[in-house]
């Protein structure tokens, strides 16, 4: 049974999710979501020459453990600079975006097709110098010139491609159209049996799904697709087709079909666009909080901003409690964070009286053995306990956690950082929670860090149900 790749682009394709640009939280958010479902890889945009889009590479880079493919215009030309964004990720790609049709040549690159030819062989050259596993995207390919088209790919694979995406960027194929045009492909370029061959097709006509049935039964081995709709083929509509077609196609996925629903679900809700708010507070728009900065001259309203930019949905009581909180902290400091920011409301806002209460823990862990974590809770005179198996000693303790309540909460945000110094310091854990769209923030501090974590998690464990109840 062939095992269909999922290439998910909703990263490179985030100027179609809305009208505002992702945050640098958001970016991150979609990767942890994409990675948990496995998808075969996960595809950024091309970088710009700011830092700020080489800065989330890096960091996508460091957290993720599925394959992380880089996008570059050719028009750009980056490569070097694209390579280093990601180059420490454990299996990193890179992606040369190439238009071929002629309209789009002329239009994004000034080039004639001989031009076009050299660079292609130049730019995957170089790319191939740096990565092992390189990819030459045809954009526009169901437009361009079949003998131009051919002679591209041709080179392409001849300088070192390994990946060839046909993509159908108009979407103005049929499916039976777009299968005989994978395979005129196939036939016409002998190099394409010795690459892997992806196809990326635009949604116009609403047929993409159907178009890459049809080319995966003429060899298509991966589909380019995005977890919420965005004008390609989404991964559930992907996962159906497998599951409904896979026996008779002979194809199956790697995908987390299980985590499917809620995972996408997770990631619409946050990308939905926040209504603008009646508060007195409001009028307050979704930012970017990478680097925010306050000082004791800003004003309430843009506090509550980055507070909200910060994922919590606060009332105007609260808002009230972290503003005159942070005016102390910063009268103290040049500037206050947006870490700073989070503690402020973990330890501020919505303070309720305690359900949960920790009795014990025992954690064990090494190098040489599964970290385990064995909790007791008290809830209302009742003594719970919970076991947990996790990938570390904070996972396996929010595991035991959650065997104890029987719920899982998204963790939205997990921070640790050292409030004094020295051998006996003092470490504050931040752990966020979702539940329900809304963010709920809990602090703990402990010379013990994997107990200030645990103390953090009862803490926002206890506002949320206080809310529910």
């Amino acid at each position: 049974m062939k095992n269909i790749k999922f290439i998910d682009v909703t990263l490179r394709e985030s100027s179609a999710l809305r009208d505002s640009a992702l945050t640098f939280k958001e970016k991150l958010e979609i990767a942890r979501s994409l990675d948990r479902l496995k998808v075969d890889a996960i595809e950024l945009a091309p970088i710009s020459g700011g830092k700020a889009d080489q800065l989330a590479n890096k960091t996508i880079a460091a957290m993720v453990g599925t394959a992380l493919c880089a996008s570059v215009d050719i028009a750009e030309g980056n490569v070097e600079e694209t390579w280093e964004s990601v180059r420490t990720a454990r299996h990193p790609q890179l992606n040369l975006l190439v238009p071929v049709s002629p309209v789009q040549m002329e239009y994004t690159c000034h080039k004639k097709a001989p031009a076009m030819l050299k660079a292609i062989a130049e730019q995957v050259a170089k790319a191939r110098f740096f990565c092992e596993s390189v990819e030459f995207s045809a954009v526009d390919a169901t437009r361009a010139e079949r003998a131009f088209l051919y002679t591209a790919i041709a080179t392409a694979v001849e300088a070192g491609a390994s990946r060839v995406t046909l993509c159908d960027t108009a979407g103005v194929l049929l499916p039976d159209e777009f299968a005989a045009f994978v395979e005129d492909a196939r036939t016409n370029v002998p190099a394409m049996a010795d690459v892997e061959l992806y196809v990326q097709i635009s949604d116009e006509m609403s047929m993409a799904s159907a178009c890459a049935a049809a080319a995966i039964a003429r060899g298509a081995s991966g589909v380019k697709c995005t977890a919420v709709p965005a004008g390609y083929p989404t991964l559930s509509q992907l996962a159906r087709l497998v599951q409904v077609k896979g026996d008779q196609m002979d194809i199956a996925t790697g995908i987390r079909t299980t985590e499917l629903t809620r995972t996408v679900g997770q990631l619409e809700r946050m990308l939905k666009a926040e209504e603008a708010s009646e508060s007195p507070f409001g009028g307050v728009a979704i930012g970017e909080t990478a680097g925010v900065c306050l000082d004791e001259n800003d004003e309430i309203g843009e506090v509550v901003k980055v507070v909200r930019q910060l994922g919590y949905d606060l009332s105007d009581e609260d808002n009230a409690k972290v503003f005159e909180a942070f005016k102390r902290v910063a009268s103290r400091k040049h500037f206050v964070g947006t870490r700073e920011l989070d503690a402020i409301v973990a330890s501020t806002a919505l303070q309720v009286p305690s359900t949960y209460h920790i009795v014990d823990y025992v954690i064990n862990s090494g190098n040489v053995i599964t970290a385990t974590a064995n909790i007791l809770l008290d809830h209302d005179g009742e003594k719970l306990r919970g076991v947990g198996v996790g990938d570390g000693p904070i996972d396996a303790a929010f595991l035991a956690i959650e065997q104890i309540i029987g719920h899982h909460y998204e963790l939205d945000d997990f921070q640790i950082q050292t409030v004094t110094e020295g051998r006996d310091a003092m470490g504050s854990a931040l752990v966020k929670l979702r539940a329900d769209g809304r963010v709920y923030s809990g602090n703990g501090i402990s010379t013990d860090i994997i107990g200030a974590s645990i103390r953090a998690y009862i803490s926002a464990l206890n506002k949320i149900v206080y809310e529910e109840g």
